[in-house]
């Protein structure tokens, strides 16, 4: 009897552990990579709406939106939003990644497991990671977004991430802070599919097959491979994700987009297919340092 209670004991020392180390390792990888995160939302709002003739929908790259936000804004433009990416990840790092092991370990003692069933595994704890920290994500937007407001010389809707909290449950009600949560909870599922079980299958099949031992370079290999991955399955999503939590309802109660498939509806009709997959290299370049600094 002893023994069980130690033992629980130490189980959930081990996860308290676990959940703090995966915090703070997801709080440096965020602010790290946090400018990439910022650009590549900024890409997925170029040219909204706007048809394939107009002006405001001529290519842009990375580069050059990163370099703008510093132009108008400093380099500390490049970081906004950064608080509210922060509580995300004290809500939706540890989930996943507990969830993930845990899960994983339920349905095999030893963990080997086939690449779909890792996948499914991923796919379904990162999932629920993102339904409990969506309120965080869509403040992070809605601030990252709030930057063009900036660069036309306007107020920014939002002071920082508590007063966006207030406002938003003020003029959206509760329910507001879930906008976009089922494109959202779609990219998390997609993401951790490509990311989490890609990650941890490559990383076992560059040990087993012997192509490099246990250190920096195996972690490298299956970073890229699972950073691609996850943004090839996700781009879509992620784009109508990021649109739909920046609308904000107007005072008549007015939206561009009533629903995600009227978002992915238009967004294809107006602005083409391949609008789905704006932002795609930040994110892919993003994903593998991210991996990199977590794990």
């Amino acid at each position: 009897m002893k023994a069980n209670v130690h033992g629980h004991k130490e189980t959930r020392t081990r996860t308290g552990i676990k959940v703090l180390l995966t915090s703070l390792s997801a709080m440096v990888a965020e602010t790290s990579t946090f400018p990439i995160d910022l650009t590549k939302t900024r890409l997925q709002l170029h040219g909204e709406s706007q048809p394939l003739s107009s002006s405001m929908r001529r290519p842009t790259k990375s580069f050059r939106v990163a370099a703008g936000i510093v132009r108008d804004q400093g380099v500390s433009g490049l970081y906004k939003g950064l608080s509210s990416a922060i509580i995300r990840h004290l809500f939706y790092t540890p989930i996943r990644i507990v969830g993930y092991e845990n899960l994983r370990n339920l349905v095999s003692a030893d963990g080997s497991l086939s690449l779909s069933s890792k996948a499914l595994v991923g796919g379904i704890s990162g999932a629920i990671a993102q339904f409990v920290a969506s309120p965080a994500d869509l403040v992070k937007v809605r601030m990252q977004a709030d930057g063009r407001l900036i660069n036309k010389g306007l107020q920014p809707r939002y002071k920082g991430p508590f007063d966006a909290f207030n406002k938003i449950v003020a003029m959206e009600g509760l329910g507001g802070l879930w906008k976009g949560v089922l494109p959202n909870v779609q990219r998390a599922f997609l993401v951790n599919m490509g990311e989490l079980a890609c990650y941890d299958h490559a990383k076992r099949f560059v040990i087993n097959n012997q192509i490099s031992d246990d250190n920096i370079y195996a972690h490298i290999l299956a970073s890229i491979m699972s950073g691609l991955s996850a943004t090839m399955l996700s781009c879509p999503a992620d784009v109508v994700k990021t649109r739909m939590m920046n609308q904000a309802a107007s005072k008549e109660g007015n939206v561009m987009y009533k629903s995600s498939y009227d978002c992915l509806v238009k967004t294809v009709k107006i602005e083409g297919l391949t609008a789905l997959w704006k932002g795609f290299f930040p994110t892919w370049a993003r994903l593998g340092p991210w991996q990199f600094f977590f794990w």
